[in-house]
């Protein structure tokens, strides 16, 4: 049953007349006429008597002006429910993001979020950048903060928006040899190493073979506050992005840059179906506006 039909039907109910219907929808009479044919023979009866002051309802016509009605109704309540998101007075977003984005980037972000759109409720999950691709493929995030160490995969169904580079430092232990602000990467060679995440140990590797040795990697954790640990602790050496230090620094350890220097991008990423969505748009704008202060150099 075709639904325009049935609101002009209802329309017609109301109005008791046909030229009454047609001046309320701001059409000619021919045309809701026309309307009432189709949907007539769509239904298979008559639904109006026409008398000289207007039409009446016949019995099937009176059950469906009822039902009528409720579906009136029912598109009420979905256009005040769309505006309300569409307004962001109410609705959710989950929002997938790395780990050290997520203590430095992603708390001020909410905070400006829920100041000027207090009905959005911003769901965090904390995930490295594949799984929070992932989850925005699959529908479970709408939007991911990642971040990249090459030029991101090309993936039609994705929009990846650059946020701009982060610095990777060397962190030592603070009684160590190295006391320089600005390290050779190629004179922490016989360093014992402490890995990251997947991706984050295989750019350490690619980063130090390209200076000419394989880097000895002893350690492996994607939890930056273990990672420094094990450097207090004069276990090894290791290559952390400048957030990871921004949300915390073991008093047992000294920073240094490195040379060559090391950057990795940073990205916010979700499905092309919700470019313009404007929950999305508002989160976007504010982990932008936040990522742009915030312990990296903004793009």
């Amino acid at each position: 049953m075709d639904a325009q039909r049935l609101m002009v039907f209802r329309e017609i109910a109301q109005a008791g007349s046909l030229g009454a219907a047609a001046r309320a929808l701001g059409w000619t009479q021919p045309a809701v006429s026309q309307h009432l044919r189709r949907l007539e023979r769509q239904v298979g009866t008559a639904l109006v008597l026409r008398h000289p002051r207007g039409v009446r309802l016949t019995e099937a016509g009176q059950v469906l002006a009822r039902h009528a009605e409720a579906i009136a109704a029912r598109l009420r309540a979905a256009e005040e429910d769309l505006a309300e998101l569409v307004e962001l007075r109410t609705g959710t977003l989950r929002l997938a993001a790395f780990p050290s984005a997520s203590p430095t980037l992603v708390p001020a972000a909410l905070t400006a979020l829920r100041a000027e759109h207090p009905g959005l409720t911003v769901r965090l999950h904390e995930a490295e950048p594949p799984a929070a691709i992932r989850l925005v493929s699959t529908g479970g995030a709408e939007l991911a903060m990642v971040f990249t160490h090459s030029a991101p995969e090309h993936d039609p169904d994705l929009v990846w928006l650059p946020l701009g580079t982060e610095q990777l430092r060397v962190v030592l232990p603070v009684d160590g040899p190295h006391r320089a602000a600005a390290v050779e990467l190629t004179a922490l060679r016989d360093e014992r190493w402490i890995g990251g995440c997947e991706s984050c140990t295989a750019h350490l590797v690619d980063t130090c073979r390209a200076a000419g040795f394989d880097p000895e990697i002893h350690h492996d954790t994607d939890d930056y506050v273990v990672a420094q640990a094990l450097v207090a602790a004069g276990l090894g050496v290791a290559l952390l992005p400048q957030l990871a230090l921004t949300a915390f620094q073991d008093p047992g350890v000294r920073v240094a840059s490195v040379t060559p220097e090391q950057h990795r991008s940073l990205f916010l990423v979700h499905h092309r179906d919700l470019s313009g969505v404007t929950a999305v748009e508002a989160a976007i704008g504010a982990l932008r506006a936040v990522s742009a202060t915030v312990g990296r150099t903004p793009r």
